[in-house]
């Protein structure tokens, strides 16, 4: 095997953090290009009106799967060596929800509200300044509830260990899932999704020069 490449001394500790620093640049990228660096587009998914989100997550994570399982079926990655955050139930079940709140309320994760920073959205940079807050007071007061954070310990655990099937089952089922969840979503927009012809217009400019807005009626607005 000779993946992953840093676990197996390809390439040193400066390399990987360039190897690092140059993905997070083409995964930001795409992030922009995908419509993710807006807060809109984001919490519309929670209102099943523009499920891009969800298209575009389930194809990051079936194609991660599927390459990742056939590399290590075909002796080139090493699975046993990629690191998965260890499990604890209880915090990550409470993190969960407190996340998908916030998700909900201010239009951004982590990742996209830095990518909407990046390209100057004034919501974004508030976001990411109250993710640090929130780092700061959790780091302050984690003494306090040091127990309930290291609670449910599991370890490494993984979809195949908790169903006791072999990983390719469980990448057979995502598989499914991910289809079907494709389905949906499409029937979703067809249902919920804001007709094209409600998109704000273009500005009109008059011929003395001066510029003036139009903006849809309320009527149009409406679904």
């Amino acid at each position: 095997m000779d993946a992953p490449f840093y676990k197996y001394g390809l390439f040193g500790y400066e390399t990987s953090l360039v190897v690092a620093f140059v993905i997070g640049i083409l995964f930001g990228f795409i992030l922009e290009r995908a419509g993710f660096g807006s807060s809109i587009k984001l919490a519309m998914q929670f209102y099943l009106r523009d499920m891009t989100v969800l298209k575009v997550m389930f194809t990051a994570i079936v194609t991660a799967m599927v390459g990742l399982l056939y590399l290590n079926l075909a002796d080139v990655l090493d699975l046993s060596l990629v690191y998965l955050n260890p499990t604890f139930l209880y915090p990550q079940l409470l993190g969960g929800v407190i996340m998908g709140v916030g998700f909900v309320v201010g239009g951004y994760c982590p990742g996209t509200s830095l990518v909407a920073s990046a390209t100057g959205k004034i919501d974004g940079m508030f976001y990411v300044l109250g993710a640090l807050l929130g780092m700061f007071i959790y780091g302050e007061a984690y003494p306090l509830f040091a127990d309930f954070a290291t609670s449910g310990a599991m370890g490494r655990y993984t979809l195949s260990d908790w169903l006791g099937v072999r990983p390719g089952v469980v990448a057979f089922g995502v598989i499914l899932m991910a289809l079907g969840m494709f389905w949906g979503a499409e029937f979703l927009e067809k249902k919920f999704g804001v007709p094209a012809e409600t998109e704000p217009e273009k500005p009109e400019i008059p011929a003395n020069g001066a510029t003036a807005f139009t903006t849809p009626s309320i009527e149009k607005l409406k679904v």
